[in-house]
């Protein structure tokens, strides 16, 4: 969700949703055209957030809010902009059509909420400065497969260690996606759904130290409920 100060009704916010890719410094990159309501905004006051939702169906959910200010891509940077923005957006054939440009979003600060309505309630706020040094997790790039081949082949494992790590005994426990600090699950119990985080004993500095580390916490788990090998 873009927030842009409305032109039209002068004083209250604009919001408008849109896709988005992120360039090599983090900052968000935007197509827009110059018929959009949000674009004649920005050109009025470049002054915008964008609100991002990990799971947009689940309020609890991370939801991270970038406030900046938009700034266009200079000409000797749009192809590898548009490269960019297409690697994640393959079908946006629109962007080539002449109303639309490619801007990017220079982040002022950044503020992050989780666990809204949940006993685990986390919020917080970085500056620009930290955002800018921040690096991607080393892990997230082999969360996918990684996670796929649990839920597939070893899903009564995940729920042993669920249960050995939160103490609840769940039904069903299926791995959304995991970090160089632990795992998130989905998880079922006595006919209610929710989701879980489970960390991981220590960091995780590679895809097989993320094996070694599930097969330690699985023979954790099979040892404190004397689960047979």
């Amino acid at each position: 969700m873009l927030s842009t100060f409305s032109q039209k009704y002068e004083g209250y916010p604009s919001g408008s949703m849109v896709d988005y890719a992120c360039d090599m410094d983090g900052c968000p990159i935007l197509a827009i055209s110059s018929l959009a309501v949000h674009t004649k905004d920005i050109l009025a006051n470049p002054k915008c957030s964008l609100l991002v939702a990990k799971d947009p169906d689940d309020r609890t959910d991370l939801v991270i809010t970038l406030h900046g200010d938009v700034v266009c891509v200079e000409e000797k940077d749009k192809e590898a902009i548009r490269a960019t923005y297409l690697k994640k957006h393959p079908n946006a054939f629109w962007v080539d059509f002449g109303d639309f440009q490619f801007v990017r979003i220079e982040p002022t600060a950044i503020r992050y909420v989780s666990g809204v309505a949940t006993a685990i309630l986390g919020s917080g706020e970085f500056s620009k400065e930290v955002y800018a040094a921040a690096k991607p997790d080393p892990i997230a790039q082999f969360s996918k497969p990684v996670a796929s081949h649990m839920n597939k082949d070893h899903e009564e494992d995940t729920k042993l260690i669920v249960h050995h790590t939160t103490s609840i005994p769940v039904d069903s426990a299926y791995i959304l996606d995991l970090d160089s600090l632990g795992f998130n699950v989905k998880a079922d119990c006595q006919g209610s759904s929710f989701k879980l985080r489970i960390p991981f004993p220590r960091r995780a500095e590679d895809r097989k130290d993320v094996k070694t580390l599930i097969v330690e916490m699985l023979q954790a788990a099979k040892a404190s409920i004397k689960v047979p090998s």
